[in-house]
């Protein structure tokens, strides 16, 4: 059933993009950073793209730093930005950073391994309270031509699956996946066969807390999506499939870009983008939810279309002129701590070929309540551009969501001040407060000016970010914002 929310409508929008927040008041601490920018094949998607992580139970962070060709840290600091340890990851030729996680007692760096003889996975721990580094363990070995092997971690980063793919031709016929635990001791081997598929796409791997395994894929001609679940006390696999696009009203409707997450308990929240497939035409946004605690079903929220409507809201938040939606990708699903939802997608594009500078403009967010039942949509605009060498990973967001808050830092240029802005989304109405500076008057020279991978909340009060402050200096710094 199609459901169009009209009732929030222009007005809304205009409310959320115009309504003021207090001027901010905030404290900024800084001392000195190195960082290396990470040289990649594929410059549109970043394997760590949070490289600063919170320690539980703390006021500390450890930061996984890019010091040198040949050589990663992992760096604990305190609320004060002193740095209480350091420890050196070396990475050989032919080697990379493929995870960083970290759980009560341990970060974990997850390497990949390529060479003409060998492909495999490492995984070496950290001790969080010592910095302690303990040996290399081998997690999945793959043949060199093989495509590059994968990890998922729990969400309390105790559980590590390991996986590689089988394949046909270019397609994948199953996967091989072994689950360690937090010591790194292995607990199970399974294989993931998908013989009965036919074509898929897409298909993405996750872990549970406790263990369980789950795979989502896009099936059936770009139609269907299927969760498969694979618990460790059973052999057993349960098949979930529902048909997210189809022929509505004559029209032919594929999916075109899908975002998965999983919260500790297991519950899997999915989106995707359908697009007519004659015409690319933007159709509908569905949010569907797979629980396996009532007892493992796929349930629709009801879809939001893309009408003409919703386009001339776009147009007038970001004060463009476009004739239809392009370039909009599936970026988050943010959860407040009252069980609200928010689903976000960000426009990303080139302006050319592969050496044409990349551009993030709007944000559209689509916010459903405790019932998954959609209640509001607002768009955010802003006009980011960042150099060819960095790509999309130097544009983009960060959010947080503290209450029925959501925080969304951004680094743009408005009204000639280039700095890190916050804007603030009532979980519940969708109300956007208008953007306010956090004070670092970041640089607005072609060089690196904001690495965002490092950008993170300690609380709803304070973040963590790395800049550089102005087009005099050639050094980031390490921030600590105080918002008071």
């Amino acid at each position: 059933m199609h459901f169009i929310l009209k009732y929030i409508g222009a007005a809304l929008i205009l409310v959320g993009l115009l309504q003021t927040a207090p001027a901010l008041a905030q404290s900024v601490k800084k001392t000195a950073f190195s960082y290396l920018p990470e040289q990649t094949d594929d410059r549109y998607n970043q394997r760590v793209p949070r490289k600063t992580l919170p320690i539980p139970g703390t006021t500390d962070f450890v930061v996984l730093g890019h010091k040198s060709a040949s050589e990663y840290t992992v760096e604990r600091y305190d609320i004060e930005l002193k740095k209480v340890w350091t420890a050196t990851i070396p990475i050989a030729t032919g080697e990379s950073i493929e995870t960083f996680a970290a759980n009560p007692t341990q970060a974990l760096v997850v390497v990949h391994h390529k060479d003409d003889a060998a492909q495999y996975l490492a995984v070496v721990p950290v001790e969080l309270s010592t910095g302690q580094k303990g040996g290399a363990k081998k997690l999945m070995d793959a043949a060199p031509r093989d495509r590059r092997p994968g990890i998922a971690v729990s969400p309390d980063g105790k559980r590590l699956l390991a996986f590689r793919y089988l394949t046909r031709g270019v397609q994948i016929r199953a996967i091989s996946a072994t689950l360690y635990d937090q010591q790194l001791a292995k607990i199970k081997d399974r294989t993931y066969d998908f013989h009965d598929l036919g074509d898929f796409f897409s298909p993405a791997v996750h872990v549970a807390n406790d263990g369980t395994q789950y795979v989502t894929l896009v099936s059936d001609g770009m139609k269907k999506i299927a969760v498969r679940r694979y618990r460790l006390d059973s052999n057993d696999v349960q098949v979930m499939a529902v048909a997210v696009g189809g022929t509505f009203g004559g029209k032919v409707v594929n999916v075109f870009d899908t975002k998965f997450t999983m919260q500790p308990n297991g519950v899997i929240f999915g989106a995707a983008i359908c697009t007519e497939r004659e015409t690319g035409q933007y159709y509908s946004l569905k949010l569907i939810k797979f629980d396996p605690t009532q007892g493992g079903d796929l349930k629709f929220a009801p879809e939001f279309r893309f009408t003409p409507e919703y386009l001339a809201e776009v147009n007038k938040a970001s004060q463009t002129n476009a004739k239809r939606l392009e370039d909009v990708y599936l970026s988050d699903i943010v959860f407040t701590p009252d069980s609200a939802l928010v689903v976000m997608a960000e426009k990303k594009y080139e302006e050319g070929g592969d050496n044409s500078p990349t551009h993030a403009r709007e944000l559209h967010l689509f916010g459903y309540n405790q019932f998954q039942t959609p209640t509001w949509h607002s768009i955010i605009a802003k006009d980011q551009v960042a150099s060819p060498a960095e790509g999309f990973a130097g544009i983009g967001y960060r959010v947080a969501a503290f209450g029925n808050e959501l925080q969304i830092v951004t680094q743009e240029k408005l009204k000639n001040k280039s700095d890190l802005y916050l804007r603030r989304v009532n979980a519940r109405t969708g109300v956007v407060t208008e953007p306010k500076k956090l004070g670092l008057n970041v640089a607005s020279d072609q060089s690196l000016a904001y690495v965002k991978d490092f950008t993170t909340w300690l609380d709803a009060k304070t973040i963590i970010g790395v800049s550089r402050p102005n087009k005099k200096s050639a050094a980031l710094m390490l921030n600590k914002i105080v918002i008071k």
